[in-house]
């Protein structure tokens, strides 16, 4: 199979790490997926924001190409799974286990996944497209199945690993999900970023949030295993952008929130995977593996 080849040209045009802000949401190319997810035009959303960097951030990079294997973590029923799919890549979505996740009160708020019919309700890929392209798994990103390592081209999660305990459980993921890819394969995860504080937060509990501090901490841990991650920390500079939207968070323009005492965005990583495992890595995986986090 043909594969794209991107220019020192292009590679300088691509989406980099950074928060959601209006200028990013407004991009061409993210409105373009704005309106293939089937989603208001300039609808200054958050969660679209999320949804519409993911997809452009795999796409530049030649991801959502036939051929292509992707893995979603913590799927639930966001609409990407099945864009992906319709694009000609082949998928393994995965989500919690339902027991868990019916304890953490996901299905009820229609956060779960449980088939291709909550993965695809917005009817973006033909069902036997769909059927064909993509199996369903149960997973616990606190401690990946070794099964996945090095079987993939792509890995994503939108605003899952701040949900699962602590900012270090969630630094944790983000570093174990590399080794789910191949030499030189794409992870893109968004995640609650502070805005406010980077001193303050939430640490524990059901939604921590990650101050600038923390992300330069996954960074260079990323970068000590010989991943490639650059950030972009501007918060954006239009009227959109400095609009705060407070519980129970009813105002179409929401890119940043109130959380707890904390102005909350999104913020999105894009990570390219070292073309290579050194012994160090093989000896931090199997530890990972005995070890998992509880």
């Amino acid at each position: 199979m043909m594969r794209r080849k991107h220019t020192a040209a292009m590679t300088a045009t691509l989406l980099k790490s950074c928060l959601a802000t209006e200028e990013t949401l407004m991009l061409p190319s993210l409105q373009g997926w704005a309106q293939r997810l089937k989603e208001a035009p300039g609808h200054l959303h958050r969660k679209v924001w999320e949804w519409c960097f993911i997809s452009q951030a795999l796409a530049e990079r030649g991801m959502l190409e036939p051929g292509r294997k992707g893995l979603g973590f913590a799927v639930g029923q966001e609409p990407l799974t099945a864009a992906f799919a319709s694009c000609g890549a082949d998928i393994l979505a995965t989500d919690l286990f339902s027991e868990q996740a019916q304890a953490r009160g996901w299905i009820e708020t229609a956060q779960h996944a449980e088939g291709f019919a909550a993965i695809n309700k917005r009817g973006l890929c033909d069902d036997g497209a769909l059927r064909q392209r993509v199996r369903f798994q149960f997973a616990d990103m606190n401690a990946i199945d070794p099964e996945f390592e090095g079987r993939f081209d792509f890995v994503w999660s939108a605003c899952a690993f701040e949900h699962l305990g602590s900012l270090e459980h969630g630094a944790r993921f983000v570093l174990n999900s590399m080794r789910c890819l191949k030499p030189g394969g794409i992870a893109v995860h968004t995640t609650e970023y502070n805005v406010s504080s980077n001193g303050p937060t939430v640490e524990t509990g059901a939604t921590v949030l990650y101050r600038r501090r923390d992300i330069e901490d996954i960074v260079r841990r990323l970068r000590r295993e010989g991943h490639q991650i650059e950030v972009d920390f501007r918060p954006g500079r239009t009227a959109a952008d400095r609009f705060i939207d407070l519980p129970p968070y009813k105002h179409d323009v929401h890119l940043k929130i109130q959380i707890a005492s904390f102005v909350s965005t999104s913020i999105g990583l894009i990570v390219r995977k070292s073309a290579g495992r050194t012994g160090l890595d093989w000896l931090k995986w199997t530890a990972g593996r005995l070890f998992p986090i509880s």
